[in-house]
C-alpha cells in the first residue's frame, strides 16, 4: 500500500509556481486568486469516515476550448476516506481502486491522491493518517472529465473529514494541481466539477473563474454517447493546429460569446447552435474518432439542437430540452457510431449538475 508523508516543512502547493488561493470578488459568481498565508493550526477530524461524489463534466463545449465547461448530473466518481490508525500520521494511502485496473495506488501518481495531498497540505494535517478508496464511475480517456472527477471527490472528502473549512475555490486549485500533473494545466473540467453548473475560465495567471448561472426553470439535457474507443488526451492535443486564420479566430470568438449568452438566457436552441459551430478544434479532432462526423449529423437530423465532441473525446455530446427526445437522439447516434465508425457505443441522457462535488455520507468519530 503506497503512502506519502506530508512533512511540516513542506510549503503549501510546493509544485505550483506563485501559489495563490481564491477569494470571492464583489460578484458572488466570480472567483479570483489572491495571495494567501496558511494557518499553522491543524483542524481536528469531525468524522471517522466520509464518502464524496464528483460529477462528470463536458469541457470545451465546442468553441470554448480550454475555457468553458459544465458539470453533468448522475454519473461520476466516488471517494471513501477514513481516519486510519494503520497509516502513519501525516500520510495518505490508497487502499482500493474499483472500476479501473490501470490506475496506480501510489498517491503521487494518482489524480485522487495528488488532490488529497494538496488539501492535506492546505490544512497542515500531520497528526492522523488517512486511507482512501476510489470508485471510478467514469471510463478513463472518455472526454467526460474522469481525472477531474477523481481529484474533486478526493479534495472534497479530505476537506469535509476535517470540518469543511476550505471554500470550493481552494479545492479547485488543489484539483488543478492534480490536473497539471496528469492531463495539463487547464481548469475547464475541474472547476465545474467542484463548483457545479457552467464555469468560464477567464484567466490562468492568476486563475480567474466565472460561474455562469443557467436559469433554474429551463430544462437542459445532455445526450452523452461513449464509443468503445480510446482517444488519449496527448494524441488529441497533438492534432490541434499550430496556427489559425484571423477569420476562424473571429468566428470562434463570436460563437463562444453567443454560447455564454445562451447559457445566461437559458436559450437551449442558441446554446446548441453555438456548441456545434467550432471551426478550429473539432475539425482536427473529429477525423481521429471513427464515425464522429456522421454521428454529429445523425444527432442533428434526429432533432438535437447541437452536437460536438466532449472534451478531447471520444464521447459525443448532443443538446436537447426533453429527456424522451434525448433518448431517441442517443439511439440514432449509437447507430451512426456502429454503421459509420464500426464502434459499439452506449448512450445516456443526463441533466445539468448545479451542485458540483459534494459529501454524500459520514460516519461520526
Amino acid at each position: 500500500m503506497a503512502a506519502f508523508t506530508i512533512h511540516p516543512c513542506f510549503p503549501i502547493f510546493s509544485t505550483i509556481n506563485n501559489p495563490k488561493l481564491f477569494q470571492s470578488s464583489s460578484s458572488s459568481s466570480r472567483f479570483q486568486c489572491k495571495l494567501s498565508i496558511s494557518s499553522n493550526q491543524e483542524p481536528e477530524p469531525l468524522y471517522s469516515t466520509v464518502k464524496s461524489f464528483a460529477p462528470a463534466t463536458v469541457a470545451n463545449l465546442g468553441p470554448g476550448f480550454d475555457f468553458l465547461g459544465c458539470a453533468v448530473d448522475g454519473i461520476g466518481d466516488y471517494v471513501t476516506l477514513s481516519i486510519d490508525p494503520n497509516v502513519h500520521p501525516g500520510e495518505i494511502s490508497i487502499s482500493d481502486i474499483i472500476g479501473a485496473k490501470k490506475l496506480s495506488k501510489n498517491p503521487l501518481y494518482n489524480c485522487a491522491g495528488i488532490a488529497a495531498i494538496s488539501v492535506m497540505k492546505m490544512l497542515n494535517i500531520r497528526s492522523v493518517g488517512l486511507s482512501l478508496s476510489l470508485e471510478k464511475g467514469l471510463p478513463l480517456g472518455s472526454g467526460l472529465g474522469s481525472s477531474a472527477a477523481s481529484a474533486a471527490a478526493a479534495a472534497v472528502a479530505v476537506n469535509e473529514i476535517f470540518g469543511g473549512t476550505l471554500p470550493a475555490a481552494d479545492l479547485v486549485l488543489a484539483g488543478l494541481e492534480s490536473e497539471a500533473k496528469v492531463s495539463g494545466y487547464h481548469a475547464d473540467n475541474i472547476a465545474p466539477c467542484i463548483m457545479g453548473g457552467f464555469v468560464l475560465v477567464r484567466n490562468y495567471d492568476p486563475l480567474d473563474l466565472i460561474s455562469l448561472k443557467f436559469p433554474g426553470e429551463k430544462n437542459l439535457c445532455f445526450v452523452l454517447v461513449n464509443p468503445e474507443f480510446e482517444a488519449p488526451t496527448k494524441k488529441m492535443r497533438a492534432a490541434l493546429p499550430k496556427e489559425i486564420t484571423m477569420s476562424d479566430h473571429i468566428w470562434n470568438s463570436s460563437q463562444a460569446g453567443a454560447l455564454v449568452a445562451a447559457v445566461l438566457q437559458g436559450d437551449v436552441v442558441g446554446l446548441g447552435k453555438a456548441l456545434s459551430s467550432d471551426k478550429i478544434v473539432e475539425p482536427k479532432r473529429a477525423p481521429l474518432i471513427p464515425g464522429m462526423d456522421c454521428v454529429k449529423k445523425a444527432a442533428l437530423e434526429a432533432g438535437a439542437f447541437g452536437c460536438t465532441i466532449s472534451g478531447a473525446g471520444p464521447t459525443a455530446v448532443a443538446i436537447t430540452d426533453d429527456e424522451d427526445k434525448g433518448r431517441e437522439i442517443g439511439k440514432k447516434m449509437v447507430e451512426a457510431f456502429m454503421v459509420d465508425g464500426n464502434l459499439k457505443a452506449s448512450a445516456v441522457v443526463q441533466k445539468l449538475d448545479r451542485v458540483g462535488a459534494r459529501l454524500i455520507s459520514t460516519v461520526p468519530r
